[in-house]
């Protein structure tokens, strides 16, 4: 359903069940910068009024996600540890050129965030089928729905507003992209790495 080309390595829930702290960080910084997207899209795209009226709804969504992980690490005795830098989305945001039309700025945004979306709801999945801890893995499928819904959301929009026939092009060629970075991830206790 996903498209994605090179699914995650099982073995990285093993690497996530040693550093259940460091993972539920990285979690919640995932769903501030999901909420902070939306946020980005709303004040940079306010003529696309259907876009904005989902991305209101997503940020309430995703900050509350990051209220419910935030809980999580609070149960456990934690605190919310240091944001780190997310290789994956750093990589992921290199492949489409910079500048262009903002309808060709605003396609390639809504394509990188389908495609974030849909490995965290890969990985939501993974975490939800093979994690040991049953109560954080029913966590995690409840949140690998949503993920679900958002990736399709973004994903429509992006044929919504660009050329049907050169947005499926682009978002193959990205998917074949974020494979390639995949290969060199899988590696650590992150949602994406």
């Amino acid at each position: 359903m996903l498209g994605l080309k090179l699914p995650t390595d099982p073995r990285w829930v093993n690497i996530v069940e040693k550093n259940v702290e460091f993972i539920l960080t990285d979690h919640a910084y995932c769903e501030q910068k999901a909420t902070s997207t939306a946020i980005s899209l709303i004040v940079s795209f306010p003529e696309y009024t259907d876009l904005v009226q989902e991305m209101v709804a997503l940020v309430k969504e995703e900050i509350s996600h990051f209220k419910m992980v935030h809980d999580k690490i609070l149960e456990n005795g934690w605190v919310l540890g240091r944001d780190r830098k997310d290789e994956y989305v750093l990589k992921l945001i290199t492949f489409f050129p910079k500048g262009g039309s903002r309808t060709t700025q605003l396609v390639h945004r809504l394509l990188y965030a389908a495609l974030i979306e849909a490995r965290s709801c890969e990985r939501f999945r993974l975490l939800s089928e093979e994690l040991e801890d049953k109560e954080l893995a029913e966590f995690y499928r409840k949140l690998m729905v949503s993920e679900a819904n958002h990736y399709t959301m973004f994903l429509g929009f992006a044929r919504q507003y660009g050329d049907k026939d050169e947005v499926n092009e682009k978002w193959q060629n990205l998917l074949e992209f974020e494979a390639e970075i995949m290969a060199d991830l899988s590696k650590s206790e992150t949602i994406h790495g």
